[in-house]
């Protein structure tokens, strides 16, 4: 194993694995965020009353959690191209090859993907809200958007948050896959460089050291922010 390989310059592909890997923890949040947005939206659809919102969310945590998210990129990214291909074609007379964004595409299906896990964990944390408080929050005159922001969000976040940790290093892992449509992560630097260098063992192995330092330092994060949750509540 050849240590020189790993450093910064053109002697070097240190710097390109640390874009790597900064690009793979911008992508991770901005689907963490999607996921979180939708796993909401569909965590609400769940719980409401009226069975076609149950069945619309029933359908979508069961379609994204039973596809393998390699899958989904896949058709999301050569269905993307030929839907942009025949937009090209109908609306401009455009008859080049066009292809989609490989950034949005990445971002989008592990978002969707991240949020299908998220929609089970925001379900659960608000039917661990205890009853009582939201009849006490009645009882004094709350209304219901009073009740959401101060009893019902502030309770339900904290009983999300060790989910949402596992639903973030999911995430976080899952971007290892985006590399397949070419968009440069740590894994697609890692491929890279092994291709080049031949010395695939001394990549593969930065990667996993890299891997294994973003998620060392977001579990530390996310057990802080439990933490800081819990404050104030009396352990039983």
């Amino acid at each position: 194993m050849d240590l020189t390989l790993l450093g910064w310059g053109d002697a070097g592909w240190g710097d390109e694995l640390a874009r790597g890997a900064v690009m793979t923890f911008v992508i991770a949040t901005c689907a963490f965020a999607i996921g979180i947005l939708l796993g909401s939206a569909f965590a609400a659809a769940k719980l409401s009353r009226f069975w076609s919102l149950r069945l619309l969310g029933d359908v979508y945590t069961t379609v994204v959690r039973g596809v393998p998210e390699l899958l989904v990129i896949f058709l999301v990214f050569f269905g993307g191209g030929s839907l942009l291909r025949y937009l090209g074609n109908s609306l401009f007379g455009f008859e080049g090859y066009v292809e989609p964004p490989v950034f949005a595409i990445g971002i989008l299906c592990i978002g969707v993907s991240a949020g299908a896990y998220a929609t089970e964990v925001i379900r659960a944390a608000v039917l661990a809200v205890p009853r009582g408080q939201i009849e006490a929050a009645r009882a004094i005159g709350m209304g219901p958007s009073l009740r959401l922001r101060r009893i019902l969000i502030p309770q339900a976040a904290r009983f999300a948050l060790p989910g949402m940790g596992n639903v973030w290093q999911f995430t976080l892992k899952d971007t290892s896959l985006i590399s397949v449509i070419g968009l440069v992560e740590i894994m697609r630097a890692a491929a890279v460089a092994a291709g080049s260098t031949k010395e695939p063992f001394t990549f593969y192995l930065a990667a996993f050291l890299l891997f294994l330092l973003l998620t060392s330092v977001s579990n530390r994060g996310f057990i802080m922010a439990e933490k800081w949750a819990n404050r104030g509540i009396r352990s039983q």
